[in-house]
C-alpha cells in the first residue's frame, strides 16, 4: 500500500496496493497527484526508497510542443522540490535521522516548509500518523492480527472507504480556526480536510506533500491480478458517492 497526503490541508489523496513496493506501485502514486496538482511549487517529503526519486522525474514532466513531426520532448515541471529521511535503524528503533535534499535548494524547501507547516524540519511524520489511521480502522492492517484481505480489492474498497470518511467526516483540531464573537467571546470552527482544501484552493500558493508506501500481505487465497491497482482520476470523489 502506497498513499499521499496534502500536508497543508491533511487531505488524503489516494493511494494505490500492490503484493511489492516497486516502481510501478510508485509510479502509480505519483500519477494520482499529478491529476490533482497544479502549476505551483511542490515540495515531496519522502524517504529513502529511491523509486519515489525517480517516479516523481518520471511523471511530473509535460511535452514542449514545436510543431515539429515526431515525439515531442519532455520537460520536467518547475518549482518540484524532493527532501529524503533517511532513518537508521538498530534492534528495530530508530537511532538516526538524516535528512537531505535531492532537488532544490534549501533556502525554497524552508520557504515551503514555513509557508505550509509553520517552519520545522524536513520529515514524513503526517504521512506515518496517517498510516496508524487507517491501520487503526482497517482490521486487514492491525499488526500480528488475524483478520487477512484475501483479495486486493477488499483492501482496495476499505482503503478508500476509511480515506471518503477521512477527508469528508473527521475534524481535525490542528484544522480549526477561531470565530470571534461580541464581549471577547471565541468559539472554534472545526473543519475537515475538504473544508480546508475548498478554503486553500481560493488563496492558496504552496503544496507540500508526503508520501510513503509498503509491501501488501495478502491471504493465501488471491483472485485477482498483479501489480497495483489504480482507481481513476479523482477517484476519492467517485468512492463518496458509491458509499453513501
Amino acid at each position: 500500500m502506497a498513499m499521499a497526503i496534502q500536508v497543508q490541508t491533511r487531505l488524503w489523496l489516494g493511494g494505490v496496493l500492490s503484493t511489492a513496493r516497486d516502481m510501478q506501485l510508485i509510479v502509480a502514486l505519483v500519477q494520482q497527484i499529478r491529476h490533482s496538482a497544479l502549476c505551483r511549487p511542490l515540495l515531496f517529503c519522502v524517504d529513502r526508497c529511491a523509486a519515489y526519486v525517480r517516479a516523481i522525474r518520471h511523471v511530473f514532466r509535460e511535452p514542449v510542443r514545436t510543431g515539429k513531426q515526431g515525439r515531442p520532448r519532455l520537460r520536467p515541471w518547475d518549482g518540484i522540490f524532493i527532501a529524503q529521511v533517511i532513518k537508521q535503524y538498530a534492534h528495530r528503533q530508530v537511532v538516526a535521522v538524516a535528512r537531505r535534499i535531492v532537488q532544490g535548494t534549501q533556502a525554497h524547501v524552508d520557504a515551503l516548509l514555513q509557508h505550509t507547516q509553520g517552519g520545522g524540519q524536513i520529515n514524513t511524520a503526517y504521512i506515518e500518523r496517517l498510516n496508524a489511521t487507517f491501520r487503526s480502522r482497517i482490521t486487514a492492517l492491525i499488526r500480528r492480527g488475524r483478520a487477512l484481505a484475501r483479495q486486493t480489492s477488499t483492501l482496495h474498497d476499505a482503503m478508500y472507504l476509511v480515506g471518503t470518511v477521512y477527508n469528508f467526516c473527521t475534524y481535525h483540531q490542528s484544522l480549526r480556526v477561531p470565530l470571534y464573537l461580541p464581549n471577547e467571546r471565541r468559539r472554534w470552527l472545526r473543519r475537515t480536510p475538504a473544508i480546508g482544501l475548498a478554503l486553500r484552493t481560493i488563496c492558496g500558493r504552496y503544496t507540500n506533500c508526503s508520501l510513503s508506501g509498503c509491501p501488501l500481505r495478502l491471504g493465501s487465497r488471491q483472485n485477482d491480478e498483479d501489480g497495483p491497482q489504480t482507481p481513476p482520476k479523482h477517484s476519492w470523489l467517485s468512492h463518496a458517492r458509491d458509499h453513501d
